[in-house]
């Protein structure tokens, strides 16, 4: 089995562990536990190793704390990760402004990683402001953000697609 490592970075309180928990443990809570330095979660997904057949990859997610005070520290722990799903909460737009940020710092670690961008607790916020915000942010000048998706840890909604896609991408 192929194993490869993923983290996920973005400001505290974004919903990081939430959509790991969702994607890996199919759950959900509403109660708030910051994370303390990285948290180590595991899944096996199924992806195309070609057209006729689907091989395992073992995703290790590296949950990483959302602190500025971690920003020194961060860069050890992104060493060696071949992609990144780095989260904003949409109901908060200074989380989407730091993107950016992430991004650069994991490219400055790893510059031929993947990335894929989160804009999550999409439920929490009107259909026509979420299309505003996702037409806002495409991410065009970064030719490593493979994609964008709207996500709800709450709903589940393409929380199982953004981590196969990235999975898929990775292989």
């Amino acid at each position: 089995m192929i194993s490869k490592k993923i983290c996920m970075v973005g400001d505290f309180s974004v919903g990081k562990t939430s959509l790991i928990r969702r994607f890996v443990e199919r759950q959900f809570s509403d109660q708030y536990l910051s994370t303390v330095g990285v948290k180590i979660s595991r899944k096996t997904v199924a992806v195309e190793a070609n057209k006729a057949e689907k091989t395992d990859v073992q995703l290790l997610i590296w949950d990483l704390e959302g602190s500025t005070k971690f920003k020194g520290i961060a860069p050890s722990y992104l060493q060696g990760s071949k992609g990144i799903l780095v989260v904003a909460d949409v109901t908060r737009p200074d989380t989407i402004e730091h993107l950016e940020d992430h991004i650069q710092l994991f490219l400055s670690v790893n510059p031929e990683g993947l990335i894929m961008v989160a804009f999550n607790k999409s439920d929490l916020i009107e259909e026509a402001k979420l299309a505003k915000i996702l037409a806002q942010y495409q991410f065009t000048n970064q030719p490593k953000v493979l994609g964008i998706y709207a996500t709800s840890a709450k709903t589940g909604q393409d929380v199982d697609n953004i981590f196969q896609s990235l999975a898929e991408k990775i292989i």
